[in-house]
């Protein structure tokens, strides 16, 4: 079937049923992305479906309310940013169920809004993959937004230290991954980054540790510093 942005989810979602290979969810579960709900179909397959459909803001909220994750990955990568509302983005979060889903709406919602307070809402949830939202929001800003002031970046470090200390996986590589793009925006975001790291890199507690010290290597690497400086 080939599909275009006439097709409807019916006939996406059988194009996608259609497409499936069950023999790629071993790799999919080796890179930790959870496959009781996926059917085998890879990212850039997805991607060139969601290029030949196109942005369609209710289709793509009809596919998210499939439980395959296929769907809802394509959902995310046709949803229209300029439709998403706070709270549209804060009730998709409460089904993500993989770093993978994370990553990819953390590019979309901060193409839809960046800004400290729904940062914030996000930290403040205790589920693992929203409050990793937060931090795959401010690490893809930091790369992406480059117009934003230095100012909107430096105010969210308390944010990151608040974190540094969570144990769980996904959250503290996030976190770390926040902390890293920052500082690898400019000289003084590198400073105050580098700064940071060094203060959890000393702390008693492993997590903000491992947090501090991973950064501390990225951030001093000789050959980013180059990059950066020219």
């Amino acid at each position: 079937m080939e599909l275009s942005s006439d097709s409807s989810t019916r006939d996406i979602l059988s194009a996608l049923k259609a497409s499936a290979d069950p023999a790629r969810l071993a790799e999919m579960e080796r890179v930790g992305i959870r496959t009781d709900a996926a059917i085998g179909l890879s990212n850039p397959e997805l991607r060139q479906i969601a290029k030949a459909v196109g942005v369609n803001h209710g289709r793509a909220s009809a596919l998210w309310q499939s439980p395959v994750r296929e769907a809802k990955m394509l959902a995310l990568l046709t949803f229209d940013p300029a439709e998403l509302t706070q709270e549209d983005m804060l009730a998709l979060a409460g089904d993500f169920a993989s770093w993978e889903m994370v990553d990819l709406a953390a590019d979309l919602f901060v193409e839809a809004r960046f800004d400290a307070a729904l940062v914030a809402a996000f930290a403040e949830d205790d589920r693992e993959f929203v409050r990793r939202t937060a931090f795959a929001m401010i690490a893809g800003a930091a790369v992406h937004r480059k117009k934003e002031p230095d100012e909107s970046f430096l105010a969210l470090f308390p944010l990151i230290e608040a974190h540094a200390a969570d144990q769980r996986n996904f959250v503290k590589k996030a976190v770390n991954w926040a902390l890293r793009n920052i500082g690898m925006r400019n000289i003084r975001c590198h400073r105050a980054a580098l700064a940071l790291a060094e203060k959890l890199a000393a702390r008693a507690d492993r997590t903000e540790a491992w947090v501090g010290r991973d950064a501390v290597r990225y951030l001093s690497d000789p050959k980013r510093l180059a990059r950066l400086k020219a």
